[in-house]
This record gives structure tokens, sequence and C-alpha cells, in this order.
């Protein structure tokens, strides 16, 4: 439970942290906060999917090793995706900075 709510508020302070009030802001003193949260968020969901892919996928190889080669591509596809959007979250943590 304290989990969640700790996900909850560092999710809640991030998004206050990216709030733009319409004014242009020469600096944003939170920018620097804000992408370093969303990368790291970013990477810890990515490792749990990523995880949690290849425990799946050698569960099965291990339960039928004929298998193996349907199971093989389709999760290394999963993991480049789960990858792509840490990246696409890193991207966009920098484009956030600079504008």
């Amino acid at each position: 439970m304290i989990r969640i709510l700790v996900s909850l508020l560092v999710f809640l302070i991030a998004g206050v942290a990216m709030a733009n009030d319409g004014a242009a802001v020469a600096s944003d003193p939170y920018a620097s906060l804000a992408a370093g949260l969303a990368i790291g968020i970013a990477a810890f969901g990515g490792s749990l999917g990523q995880g949690k892919t290849a425990t799946a996928a050698l569960e099965g190889i291990a339960r039928n090793p004929s298998a193996s080669g349907k199971i093989f591509v389709p999760m290394i596809i999963g993991l480049a995706l789960i990858e792509s959007l840490v990246l696409y979250a890193f991207v966009i943590a920098f484009v956030k900075i600079k504008t």
C-alpha cells in the first residue's frame, strides 16, 4: 500500500513540475527534476517489463524446448518495443527541458 502511495506521489510531483501556466519561462528550475524522475520511472518500468518478458519466455522454453524458435522471436520483438518506450521517455524528457 505504501509503495502505491509513493508511486502516486512521484507521478503527481512530476506532473506539477512539468506544468506550464502559459507564460514563456526562460528556465524552469523544476524541469531537470521532472526529466530525471521521468527517465527514472521509465527505466524502472521498462526493466520490470523486460524482466517479466524474459521470465515468461524462458519458462515457456523450459517447459517445451521444441517451441523455442516460436517463442524467441516474439520475445526479442517485445523487448525491443519495451526498450523503445524507455527511449521515447528519454527523448521527451530532454525535449521538455529545452522548451
